[in-house]
């Protein structure tokens, strides 16, 4: 006969929540690093594709305020 570890089913269902955490933020980590590198792109891409200067022809035609809905 082998002598083997028993666990009591409180500390089986412990360790078993334990395990889901851990896989839980291991996959939070993992979220959080994708979004990280998403908003890095897109920061690189905003910054080539972004305009320098306004000019003083498009600063003339300014679209309406959405407060005010009948602006003339």
């Amino acid at each position: 006969m082998t002598n083997r570890v028993t666990y009591a089913p409180q500390d089986f269902q412990k360790m078993c929540k334990q395990a889901e955490r851990d896989h839980e933020s291991k996959k939070l980590i993992v979220l959080m690093e994708r979004v990280k590198q998403q908003i890095a792109a897109r920061s690189q891409t905003a910054t080539a594709d972004a305009p320098k200067t306004i000019s003083a022809d498009a600063a003339l035609h300014r679209f309406p305020s959405r407060s005010v809905p009948f602006e003339r």
